[in-house]
């Protein structure tokens, strides 16, 4: 389930949503729709994941986003 950041253009309320398909985010404290997206933190953990030697380096799991590494959380296999 993917998790949005917002700030509210109405009340500059800032908060998460989760939104599901085609469904759209509205603000918790005012009901506005008028929204700016932000850019989480999460996703920015994911960006140059590449050193400058060519290996992957040790960053945050790509299945979940643990910051402790690939493996770390016990997720099973998705394969």
């Amino acid at each position: 389930m993917p998790i949005f950041e917002y700030t509210c253009n109405a009340c500059d309320h800032e908060f998460e949503a989760l939104v599901f398909g085609r469904d759209k985010a509205e603000c918790p404290k005012c009901q506005g729709k008028k929204l700016t997206p932000k850019l989480s933190v999460f996703a920015m953990a994911g960006k140059g994941s590449s050193s400058s030697t060519g290996e992957a380096s040790a960053g945050a799991c790509g299945s979940c986003g643990d910051p402790r590494g690939a493996g770390a959380c016990s997720l099973g296999d998705m394969d």
